[in-house]
C-alpha cells in the first residue's frame, strides 16, 4: 500500500498472448535525413534500445542517407554522442553499442541525383550478402514533407521500390513517412496519389507517434476486455468526453516551421482525431490491422462538419503572449498555438455528446489524457437540507497517455463519522509501476511494426484524407475573419479564457490543468 491508502496487484494472465506480435523480418533500413533531428532524438534511440533487448531481426543493418557527405566512422561517432544524450537508458551500455555501430553505414548525395540512387542500390545489393537481410528495404522519410515526391521518384527510377499486389511476397520494399501526411486535404491527396502510383496501400506505413504509446493501444484493451465498461460506453451514460493535448514548451527554435503548421494542423488532423476514434469506435471484428481502421475510419466519417461562419461557436483559438516575437514568426501571423473544439459524431453510439479536445503550446503543465465523464446520478436522494447540500461530483475516468502513464477513476463514497458527509476517492494505476516494467518508446514498437509488416498502428489513405476533409473547412475560416478573434493567453497559463465558453455554454466545464 502507499501513503494514500490504494494497493493495486497485477495479475497476468497466463498462456499465449490474445494477439502475438511475432517476430520482425530481417531487413535493411534505408534512414532519409539520417543527420536531422528526428533522427538524433528518436530514430536512432529507438533502434539502439531495440538492438540492446534484442528485439531488432538478427540480419539487420542502417544505411543512413544524407545530402551532405557522410563518413561511416565519423557518422557513428555522431550517433554514439545521440544516443549519450537521448537514449532510454543510461549510461550507454558500451557492449551493445559496439554490436549496433556495427550495423551502421552511410551513403549520401543529392534527393534528385540518379547516380546517388544507383550507388545506393549497389549498397543495398552488398549489404543483402553481408548482413543476409534478403533483400527486405524498409525506406524511413525522416526529411520535410517537400522532398516525399522527389526521393520516391528517384528510388522508383532507380528500381529499389516496387509495387507488391500479392501481399506476403519476398523480399518486400515498405515506405514510413512521417507527418505531415498534407497540408489540407488538396495537399494530402496529392501525396496519397504520388505514393498511391509507386506504391500498394499495404506497403505504405504513414508514422503516427502518438498511437504506439502503450497507453494508446491500451484503450482499446481497456474497453473491450471489461464488461464493466462497454455497456457504459454510450449516450445513455457518458455525459461527454474531454481530451486534452497540452505541452509546457513553446515553439523552441523551430518557429518557422510552426508558423506554417499551426496547434491543428500539428495536433488536431493526427493525434488527437486518432485518440478521438479509438475512444469512439465501435468493436472490431478481430484485433487485425484492417478490422480496426476499418472501424476508426467509420468515426471520421460520422463527425459533423462544422464550416464557415459556424467555426467561431464551436472552435476557440490562441496564440500565447510573445509568439509573434519567435524567431521566424511571421508579424501579423494568424497561427494558433492554442486550439479548443467541440466536436460532435453522429452516430448511434455518440448522438449528443459532444466531444471537447484542446491542445497548445506554453500551458501550465506538460500532459495528455483523456477523460469520459459520466452523468450526474438523478437528483433526489442526496438533495439532503436545501441549498448548503453537498454537490456530488460525476465520476470521471481517465485515461493518461503522458507523463505517468496510466487510469484513473474517481467515485464518491462516505466520509467515516456519524453525519453522512460525501468524500471524492480517486483509484489510480500507474502503468509502468502497476506492471513493474519499463513503458517503451512509441517508436521502438513502431519501427518493429514495420518491419512485421502489421499496419494497425498507421493511418491508412481514406481516414487521413477523411480528418483532413473535416480539418480543412476550419483551417480555411480561421484564415480569415469569419474564424473569429485569435486570443493572446499568458505563457504558463491553461490558455485563453474564451475557451472556457465552450463547455460552459452546456453547464459543463474543463478539467483543471
Amino acid at each position: 500500500m502507499d501513503a494514500q491508502g490504494v494497493h493495486i496487484e497485477t495479475h497476468p494472465r497466463e498462456g499465449a498472448p490474445v494477439f502475438s506480435a511475432g517476430r520482425p523480418d530481417p531487413c535493411t533500413l534505408v534512414l532519409f535525413g539520417a543527420t536531422g533531428d528526428l533522427a538524433e532524438r528518436k530514430l536512432f534511440p529507438a533502434l539502439f534500445e531495440l538492438a540492446r533487448s534484442g528485439l531488432l531481426p538478427e540480419h539487420f543493418a542502417i544505411v543512413a542517407f544524407s545530402r551532405s557527405k557522410l563518413e561511416d566512422a565519423s557518422f557513428r561517432e555522431h550517433v554514439k554522442e545521440g544516443l549519450q544524450k537521448f537514449a532510454r537508458t543510461q549510461p550507454l551500455d558500451e557492449a551493445a553499442w559496439k554490436r549496433f555501430a556495427e550495423t551502421i553505414e552511410t551513403a549520401s548525395g543529392g534527393y534528385d541525383d540518379p547516380e546517388a540512387f544507383k550507388q545506393l542500390g549497389q549498397k543495398l545489393q552488398d549489404i543483402a550478402k553481408r548482413h543476409q537481410t534478403g533483400g527486405n528495404q524498409l525506406y524511413y522519410m525522416a526529411t520535410p514533407a517537400s522532398t516525399f515526391p522527389q526521393i520516391i521518384k528517384s528510388l522508383s527510377d532507380a528500381d529499389l521500390l516496387k509495387r507488391e499486389d500479392q501481399p506476403g511476397k519476398k523480399p518486400w520494399h515498405r515506405l514510413i513517412i512521417e507527418k505531415p501526411f498534407g497540408h489540407d486535404l488538396e495537399s494530402a491527396k496529392a501525396l496519397n496519389k504520388t505514393l498511391g502510383a509507386a506504391l500498394d496501400e499495404k506497403q505504405i506505413f504513414r508514422i503516427d507517434h502518438y498511437l504506439g504509446k502503450e497507453t494508446v493501444q491500451n484503450i482499446l484493451v481497456f474497453r473491450f476486455a471489461n464488461a464493466i465498461f462497454e455497456p457504459l460506453w454510450n449516450r445513455q451514460h457518458i455525459d461527454h468526453v474531454e481530451i486534452t493535448a497540452a505541452e509546457a514548451i513553446g515553439v523552441e527554435g523551430r518557429g518557422g516551421f510552426y508558423d506554417e503548421t499551426g496547434v491543428i494542423r500539428d495536433m488536431v488532423q493526427n493525434h488527437l482525431l486518432q485518440v478521438l476514434a479509438l475512444c469512439a469506435m465501435e468493436p472490431p471484428v478481430s484485433f487485425g490491422a484492417e478490422d480496426i481502421r476499418d472501424e476508426k475510419n467509420k468515426v471520421f466519417r460520422a463527425l459533423r462538419p462544422v464550416e464557415g461562419g459556424e467555426v467561431p461557436q464551436h472552435v476557440v483559438v490562441g496564440q500565447y503572449a510573445g509568439y509573434q516575437e519567435e524567431k521566424g514568426v511571421k508579424k501579423g501571423s494568424r497561427t494558433p498555438t492554442y486550439v479548443a473544439m467541440k466536436m460532435n459524431i453522429d452516430s448511434w453510439r455518440w448522438q449528443g455528446v459532444p466531444f471537447y479536445l484542446r491542445a497548445g503550446k506554453n500551458l501550465k503543465k506538460r500532459l495528455t489524457e483523456v477523460s469520459i465523464h459520466f452523468k450526474s446520478v438523478p437528483i433526489g436522494l442526496f438533495s439532503g437540507g436545501g441549498d448548503t447540500c453537498q454537490r456530488l461530483q460525476p465520476n470521471v475516468l481517465t485515461l493518461r497517455i503522458q507523463p505517468h502513464e496510466g487510469i484513473a477513476l474517481s467515485f464518491e463514497s462516505k466520509i467515516p463519522g456519524e453525519d453522512v458527509n460525501i468524500g471524492g476517492v480517486t483509484m489510480d494505476m500507474d502503468y509502468a509501476e502497476s506492471f513493474k516494467k519499463p513503458v517503451p518508446e512509441a517508436y521502438e514498437r513502431l519501427l518493429l511494426d514495420c518491419m512485421r509488416g502489421n499496419a494497425t498502428l498507421f493511418a491508412r489513405q481514406d481516414s487521413v484524407e477523411q480528418a483532413w476533409g473535416y480539418i480543412t473547412p476550419i483551417l480555411q475560416a480561421l484564415e480569415t475573419d469569419a474564424g473569429g478573434t485569435i486570443h493572446t493567453y499568458p505563457k504558463g497559463s491553461k490558455g485563453p479564457d474564451a475557451a472556457d465558453a465552450l463547455p460552459a455554454k452546456n453547464g459543463r466545464r474543463w478539467s483543471t490543468l
